[in-house]
């Protein structure tokens, strides 16, 4: 009898739990519903920077970014991570692909730890400065790692494109994401907590 309680109290802890790191049925259909959101996200592309129209703003970021301050960082990490993978799928690009996925990681995850572990407005905001900071390092150096590796351009002209292009277009990118995140975080988060 005793046994059957403790399993009893054990199971409602867990079919609960949203976010302490308890991966209920529930946190795990909602996660899967922003994986499938960021996932469509993906294909809109938008030009922001007219000086380098070719390179493309998509919002799924966003979708992730929220996921990270509700649900924890490793499930802000899944919500960029899996899209960008099924995405491969369908338009195979996987150096640009792993360039999202580095930008994403890099701006979700030191967010959410920071927003957790420091707590309320304030934590929301260092965390997502610093995930800004460390995002758009991501971006820089990624840049500078993939971009020779899949085009003919080379490593000294990605260098030299930095300051003229790649920082202005990733700083924007993350701007944009940062403060939408930040505006729609909290109403999101009590719906998917309710």
């Amino acid at each position: 009898m005793a046994a059957s309680t403790h399993t009893h109290v054990s199971h409602s802890t867990h079919s609960t739990a949203t976010g302490t790191g308890a991966w209920s049925t529930r946190r795990i259909a909602t996660t899967a519903l922003f994986c499938a959101l960021a996932f469509v996200l993906t294909f809109v592309e938008v030009p922001i920077f007219p000086p380098a129209p070719w390179l493309m703003y998509d919002p799924s970021g966003i979708v992730a970014f929220v996921a990270a301050l509700a649900f924890g960082p490793s499930t802000g990490a899944i919500v960029v991570i899996l899209p960008w993978v099924l995405k491969t799928l369908f338009s195979f690009n996987p150096w640009g692909h792993l360039m999202a996925i580095v930008a994403g990681v890099a701006l979700c995850v030191p967010a959410a730890i920071i927003a957790r572990r420091v707590g309320g407005t304030r934590g929301l905001v260092v965390g997502t400065l610093v995930g800004a900071v460390v995002a758009l390092a991501a971006c820089i150096v990624g840049n500078i790692i993939v971009t020779p590796l899949y085009t003919a351009v080379s490593t000294a002209d990605v260098i030299a494109m930095i300051v003229p292009i790649l920082l202005p277009f990733n700083a924007l990118k993350i701007v944009i994401n940062c403060v939408v995140t930040m505006l729609i975080q909290k109403p999101i988060a009590q719906i998917v907590s309710k």
